[in-house]
This record gives C-alpha cells, structure tokens and sequence, in this order.
C-alpha cells in the first residue's frame, strides 16, 4: 500500500512507543485520528467456563499504537490530541473501522470516539 506507507520519522516521539516494543508501523493516522489495538478478553468466565470465539462479545478495551498530529481549528491553530501511543482506552462498541496493517487486526478511529482513558 505505498499510500499507506511512510512510517514516523525517527525523531518523533508517536513512533517511541512502537519502536520500544519492537515494532515498526508503517502507518501514520491524520488529524484527530488513533490506531487502536483491542485488548483481547478472558476466555474463561470467574467459575471456569470457557467462552467459544463464537459466543464472545469483541472487547471495548484497546491499547493506543499511534497518534494523529491533531485537528486544526477555524482560524488554522492546531489542537494536539490528548491521548498518547501506549495509553489503555475505553471505546464505544462500534466505534472505528477495523483494518489490518502489518498483519495485524487494528481499529482506526478518532479521538472523539475515545470515552476514557484507563489509570
């Protein structure tokens, strides 16, 4: 996907986050978007039933992978986001697209879909 690609120059700190765990994104999200990496669910209930793949609701829990610069305001200022690469999020259940980049099944939304971040 060459318009897809382009990845984070090394000096930018969206990229840390990735490049500390080893991974490199090839992927840049614009303006007030996020890359989304849900954070999957027990597969096991409290008294030790095990969930079928079929029978699991997809999880509203995700790690942030990488951030868009931010949105740009009427009179032009940019308005940096308030999440971070690497912050656990809360999200509406369907909020998001789900693409796959790098072999990986990620969700691109943007950061008003975000309710909350996680301590």
């Amino acid at each position: 996907m060459p318009g897809l690609a382009g990845g984070f120059g090394a000096s930018t700190n969206r990229n840390a986050f990735c490049e500390a765990r080893g991974q490199h994104m090839q992927f840049r999200p614009l303006h007030d978007r996020v890359v989304v990496r849900r954070i999957e669910s027990e597969e096991k209930t409290k008294g030790g039933i095990i969930i079928p793949d079929s029978a699991k609701e997809k999880p509203q829990e995700g790690e942030i992978v990488a951030v868009g610069p931010g949105a740009r305001d009427e009179s032009g200022k940019l308005n940096p986001l308030d999440v971070k690469a690497g912050d656990r999020v809360l999200f509406g259940k369907w909020s998001g697209t789900e693409v796959k980049i790098d072999g990986k099944d990620l969700l691109i939304m943007k950061e008003s879909d975000i309710m909350g971040v996680l301590a």
